[in-house]
């Protein structure tokens, strides 16, 4: 009888991970089944372009039903509920799946650390359908200031200025005088913020790196509120700690995820922020049946620190996991995961970016997006998307 597979999440890790076990075990040696609440794979890292209108909703996702084409994978259109390592079952929304194996990509979940009133009355970015929402609600308050000329309504809320915080709020500058010119606003009504409680903006990226960001953000109208977190947000109302107070109807959360809590449900052992602990093989603590895989776990780095969650270890993730998982249906010695973290790029908007790739290189301008453009041609021609 063939041995069940079962990935849960066609995310980076996910996907990866089902299409690479595909190619390395022998047809009808496995029987593979991807679940996804989706029927499509999101380009999660590009979301940013859509949310301030810079591409189509139908540019940063990918048809499930054309990439598995031809493939040994069976997909399962569904909602995962519940996950019972002992008895080796996952709930669905609709039915119940059996396996042998299984591998948990289910992405993480936003993290509000405790900030009153942010999941309530914040908007966040993790999804095309909430990338279309904040479109839409940017556009509905240009659309509603020339008949009620509230300020609030004008002024745009980003809190975090990590990669996503960043990158949004730089394709929102780019789409604002556009904005203004179609409902003849001048653009010096309009007021947009980034907001992060860390003393600088991108944590991680070097100085001279942050330096230029900064500097090219600035240029395009964006302001700063460093060192100075949310701490409390109400409807029409953003409070920073160092008392100030921002009349805004829209704050955009970037600050932070955690784990998904169907894993901590599950009873795997996890990081206080709900992140599954793995082995070095990426198995979880005490199942050697279950591999974990993209911002659903973690891994730590050579100094103890865990991994930033980000695409480009997921992916790596779900590389590891289809051949260690191979490994095991085929009595083969299993491989350590070693990431290998080849740089990161922020874009700016328009065809800006900083970024450094490499232990060495450092680029921005056109060659740092330029960079980051590539490395999205790469990853789409990995899981052959680009003739799709």
């Amino acid at each position: 009888m063939n041995k069940r597979v079962v990935v849960l999440g066609a995310g980076y890790g996910g996907l990866v991970a089902a299409l690479k076990l595909a190619k390395e075990t022998s047809a009808g040696s496995v029987d593979i089944t991807l679940v996804n609440k989706y029927d499509y794979h999101q380009l999660v890292t590009q979301l940013y372009e859509p949310a301030a209108a810079a591409k189509r909703d139908t540019e940063v996702r990918i048809p499930l039903k054309k990439l598995l084409a031809g493939k040994p994978i069976r997909f399962v259109e569904d909602v995962v509920t519940k996950i019972d390592p002992k008895e080796k079952v996952v709930t669905l929304e609709g039915g119940e799946l059996s396996y042998d194996y299984l591998v948990v990509a289910l992405g993480s979940e936003t993290e509000y650390f405790g900030i009153p009133g942010m999941k309530e009355y914040g908007m966040t970015l993790k999804s095309v359908d909430e990338a279309r929402l904040i479109r839409t609600h940017i556009e509905r308050c240009f659309a509603e200031y020339p008949l009620d000329p509230r300020p609030e309504l004008l002024t745009f809320v980003v809190g975090g200025a990590g990669l996503t915080g960043i990158e949004l709020v730089g394709e929102i500058a780019d789409w604002l005088p556009r904005l203004c010119e179609e409902s003849n606003i001048p653009r010096e009504q309009v007021t947009l913020y980034n907001v992060e409680a860390m003393p600088s903006i991108l944590p991680g990226f070097e100085p001279d790196l942050v330096a230029k960001a900064e500097e090219v953000l600035k240029a395009k109208g964006v302001i700063f509120k460093v060192g100075s977190p949310i701490v409390q947000v109400e409807p029409g109302v953003v409070h920073l700690k160092d008392g100030e107070v921002i009349q805004s109807r829209t704050i955009i959360w970037t600050g932070g995820v955690r784990g998904n809590q169907i894993v901590v449900e599950a009873g795997f052992e996890t990081e206080p922020r709900g992140r599954a602990k793995v082995n070095e093989y990426l198995q979880a603590v005490g199942y050697d049946d279950v591999y974990m895989a993209g911002d659903c776990c973690f891994v730590l780095n050579e100094q103890g620190r865990p991994y930033p969650p980000t695409a480009q270890l997921a992916i790596q993730m779900g590389n590891s996991v289809a051949h260690n998982l191979a490994a095991d249906l085929q009595g083969r010695p299993k491989t350590p995961f070693v990431p290998k973290i080849l740089g990161t790029v922020a874009s700016l908007g328009g065809r800006d970016a900083v970024g450094k790739v490499g232990n060495n290189y450092k680029a921005s301008g056109r060659v740092a997006y330029f960079i980051k453009d590539l490395s999205q041609i790469r990853y789409l021609a990995k899981i052959g998307a680009l003739m799709k």
